[in-house]
């Protein structure tokens, strides 16, 4: 097995692992991203160039300044100023930096090496995701779609009644 996919993967596992028990919603947005990173590089292993940029510049990227963005309008008043600077103390950067700097260095030494030494069968265009997408996974695709729809109806309906607005 590929030395980098195990290594991508372990870090995926470690870094979701903590993300799941971190007590602070920004210390769990760091290890998320971390580990979106880490499959993002899981995928690229596999031969999937194009599923590893999506991660990256969908998930990784957009994704996490929307969360971003609701964490800083949900934290209000003094007892949010006094935990934010709590948030910069180097302790709470630390296991993300480390496991974000492993992937850089596995990330390098993939580039350095000049590639994977052991690549996928084949890789897979975007064209060939497009093509599978609206083809004989189409009914999964509109599953998906019915089920984030369902997801973001909620979200609204109980933000809505949480914020005392209905």
């Amino acid at each position: 097995m590929n030395a980098t996919f195990v290594i991508s993967a372990i870090i995926a596992v470690v870094a979701t692992a903590m993300m799941i028990t971190r007590p602070s919603a920004v210390h769990g947005l760091l290890y998320l991203t971390v580990s979106l990173l880490a499959v993002a590089l899981v995928f690229f292993v596999l031969g999937a160039p194009f599923a590893a940029a999506l991660e990256v510049i969908i998930y990784a990227g957009a994704i996490m300044v929307l969360f971003v963005f609701v964490i800083m309008m949900l934290n209000i008043g003094e007892a949010a100023a006094r935990l934010e600077s709590s948030w910069l103390h180097p302790a709470t950067w630390v296991g993300p930096s480390i496991l974000a700097l492993l992937l850089a260095i596995e990330l390098g030494a993939v580039a350095v090496s000049g590639g994977l030494r052991h690549p996928a069968t084949s890789v897979i265009s975007a064209h060939a995701v497009g093509v599978a997408l609206v083809g004989p996974y189409m009914l999964a695709v509109e599953l998906a779609s019915f089920l984030l729809l369902a997801g973001l109806v909620a979200a609204f309906h109980l933000g809505r009644s949480i914020m005392g607005t209905d």
